[in-house]
């Protein structure tokens, strides 16, 4: 992502370690992108600590567990218009290299 230089070409940069992510905000990411799973990062390393790869997990679960912890979501998130890319997939990073 730094090769991107995003906050070069005007996008913000939220350090959720720091400031965390509001409900509202997530709320928003879920419409654009279709669901909390989709936001979900199975890396976190309270995923398997926590014994969640042995639960099915509903909306609301990833949902809550994302707000309580920031690990959870998976990043980097970028929002580019009505463009939402997450995660740092070799296929997600090559489109958000393309922004403008």
């Amino acid at each position: 992502m730094k090769d991107s230089d995003l906050i070069k070409k005007g996008y913000a940069y939220q350090n959720i370690k720091e400031e965390k992510i509001t409900a509202s905000q997530l709320d928003e990411m879920k419409a654009m992108i279709g669901s909390y799973e989709a936001l979900f990062s199975r890396r976190a390393l309270k995923y398997k600590a926590m014994g969640l790869k042995d639960k099915k997990l509903t909306e609301k679960d990833y949902r809550d567990l994302i707000l309580q912890e920031y690990t959870f979501l998976k990043r980097p998130v970028i929002i580019s218009g009505k463009k939402i890319f997450s995660g740092s997939e070799k296929k997600t990073v090559a489109e958000v290299l393309k922004l403008k």
